[in-house]
């Protein structure tokens, strides 16, 4: 897979490198021409969990794209014993090549962010929607997003228009004093984790994967409602928007595919 195809799509620059670990994590290319040439099969997931490499291995697939960088400290050994190196060590036999993205498609214009905005919002109602912490190069970019709606929406309409967009079957909500019927006219986006984003900030209603326990609390408390979906639960359903991108570059011979057992850690039973 050409690298310069992922920088077309993936624009690292955005990614925050102060903690973040992004870019090609593994590469197991090889300098055969031939293979190099020949087509390949790319494999998205959110997390690269031991079946994820499992999969990939059993379908072909010679580059994964993780959108959580599964190597994500230094590593002064490498054993077998630690499920995510043993994974490390398969792919390494298997040729296969990993590349993370995370925080630079979180902060792209475009990217999950954005893409959570219109799912509880919708493009038709969405006011104004600006990054809450704006990159340094780029203020249309970065992370987290606040948005004003045009029309205010109750919680209670919300929350199924959340599960139908991002394919789920439960939600965590904090309602505020005033219950399902809380009357919505801003909302607070961050895919992932949304704690440390939305310090300090004001909102109707706050939308996230996951809050600590006394964060959800304090905006509860606050007089705001709150929709958590489970961390990567509003990450993966962007998956197919870079498989259309990741289509758009490659050969047409080249096959893009996302992981079925890739899944958040948490289920509800």
């Amino acid at each position: 897979m050409s690298k310069t195809s992922v920088k077309r799509v993936v624009n690292a620059t955005l990614a925050d490198k102060s903690w973040d670990n992004t870019g090609l994590l593994l590469d197991s290319s090889v300098e055969d021409a031939a293979q190099q040439n020949s087509p390949i099969k790319v494999l998205l997931t959110i997390d690269l969990t031991q079946s994820v490499a499992d999969e990939a291995i059993n379908k072909g697939a010679k580059f994964i794209m993780a959108y959580h960088p599964f190597i994500f400290r230094g590593l002064k050994s490498i054993t077998p014993q630690d499920p995510q190196q043993r994974s490390l060590l398969r792919l390494v036999k298997n040729d296969i090549s990993v590349y993370s993205p995370h925080t630079a498609v979180d902060s792209a214009k475009g990217g999950v962010n954005d893409f959570l905005v219109d799912a509880i919002a919708g493009k038709s109602n969405v006011q104004n929607s600006a990054p809450i912490e704006p990159d340094s190069s780029n203020p249309e970019c970065g992370m987290g997003r606040l948005v004003n709606l045009k029309q205010p929406i109750n919680l209670k309409a919300l929350v199924p228009r959340v599960k139908e967009q991002l394919g789920l079957d439960h939600v965590h909500v904090a309602e505020s004093k005033n219950g399902p019927d809380h009357e919505i006219r801003s909302i607070a986006i961050c895919a992932g984790s949304g704690g440390g984003v939305f310090k300090g900030l004001q909102a109707d209603l706050y939308f996230t994967g996951e809050l600590s326990h006394h964060e959800a609390l304090f905006f509860k408390e606050s007089g705001s409602s709150v929709i958590c979906c489970n961390h990567s639960n509003t990450e993966r359903p962007f998956l197919r928007y870079i498989k259309e991108q990741l289509e758009s570059e490659l050969q047409s011979s080249d096959e893009v595919i996302i992981s079925a057992t890739d899944r958040d850690p948490f289920q509800t039973w």
